[in-house]
């Protein structure tokens, strides 16, 4: 079987296990980040409430939207991670084998020692992320529509209470009307929200543009990966390299090592990528939440200046503790998992008879 083949098949697994242990973090961290509170305007006015820990937020979603309500949209989160990965790891491997091929073509040549460098491994990793990105954007624009579900239409009905108490302030009465109208908005629950109720809404929205939301940031993310990879093949290949040196030791790295390793290359990239994170999370998040102008976003570039402006450079890492908890323990259970399946696979594929294995190539 083609290694890219197994590549992919055991980066989807991984994936999806590291996904279902991980996900309430990342739902909690994508409410976090699309979190939009307005600097106020005077000294005098009230200031926005402290942020919540994590736990207290988790707790908090746990009470009013019950255990569910941590695993918003975890069925398209899933295919979306299986697709992602198995295209990326796929891909990944693909130009891998190829940079690795130019580089011992090199070598025969007498240009190089025949390893692939740190570029050629940034460049592999981009050339992956960026086919991933434009096949796979539309899931977790979905995705984030149902993480931030609630929290949107809570935001809408203050919006309107406020409205209300504006109208009640200007009048000096409170009449029956009134009574009636915060006595039904108090009745509101958020509804049910499913993957096809997201998607209509956000056709309804921008049409099929619309579930290309955040592919700017996202695209420039690509990085995020390759910086991760970089450093976890590079660090690889160094600890190989040491133990190939002593001639006692074997040079196979430890599912330990490798979960260790996946940690340290994603918190790098992490620390390095978390504020294109925010700002593709809100663009893809759904926009109408409030009358507040500073609350929508057209673009990029607009949410990049808005955020500045009206929430100041902060807002571009509001949950990164939880992020970097989700994503390295996320990423380091993936590259663990990943290497003992393709470890598993080549083992059952070895023991093969060979002409089925003629049959699998």
């Amino acid at each position: 079987m083609a290694n890219a083949v197994v590549n992919g098949l055991a980066g989807a697994g991984g994936g999806i296990i590291a996904q279902i242990i991980t996900y309430p973090l990342q739902t909690v961290n994508t409410r976090q980040q699309t979190e939009r509170i307005a600097k106020k305007a005077d000294a005098s006015s009230a200031a926005p409430p402290p942020p919540r820990s994590t736990l207290l937020q988790l707790i908090q979603v746990i009470r009013s939207e019950g255990v569910g309500g941590l695993y918003s949209g975890l069925k398209p989160s899933l295919f979306g991670v299986a697709a992602s990965l198995g295209i990326y790891y796929y891909f990944y491997q693909v130009f891998k084998n190829k940079a690795e091929a130019i580089a011992a073509t090199n070598r025969i040549r007498g240009r190089g020692d025949g390893t692939v460098g740190m570029f050629s491994w940034l460049l592999v990793a981009a050339s992956a992320g960026s086919l991933n990105v434009l096949l796979t954007n539309p899931i977790w624009v979905l995705v984030t529509r149902m993480q931030t579900h609630t929290q949107a239409e809570t935001k809408m009905l203050e919006a309107k209470k406020e409205a209300l108490r504006n109208e009640a302030s200007q009048s000096g009465i409170i009449g029956a009307s009134l009574q009636e109208k915060f006595a039904e908005l108090d009745s509101i629950k958020p509804q049910p929200y499913g993957t096809r109720h997201a998607a209509s809404e956000v056709y309804n929205e921008a049409g099929i543009a619309g579930f290309w939301k955040g592919i700017v940031p996202t695209l420039i993310m690509v990085c995020n990966p390759s910086i991760q990879f970089m450093i976890y093949e590079t660090s690889l290949k160094r600890l190989r390299a040491k133990r190939a040196a002593n001639k006692q030791g074997s040079k196979d790295v430890s599912a330990l090592e490798v979960f260790l390793l996946g940690a340290v290359a994603k918190l790098g990239a992490t620390l390095a990528t978390y504020p294109l994170l925010v700002v593709k999370s809100r663009l893809q998040a759904k926009q109408d939440i409030g009358g507040n102008i500073s609350l929508r976003y057209s673009g990029t570039l607009d949410a990049i200046i808005k955020m500045i402006r009206y929430e100041g450079f902060s807002s571009f890492y509001k949950g990164m503790s939880t992020k970097i908890v989700q994503s390295v323990f996320a990423a380091s259970v993936l590259f663990m998992i990943k290497e003992e399946l393709v470890k598993a696979i080549s083992v059952l594929v070895n023991k093969r008879p060979k002409y089925l294995l003629n049959v699998v190539k």
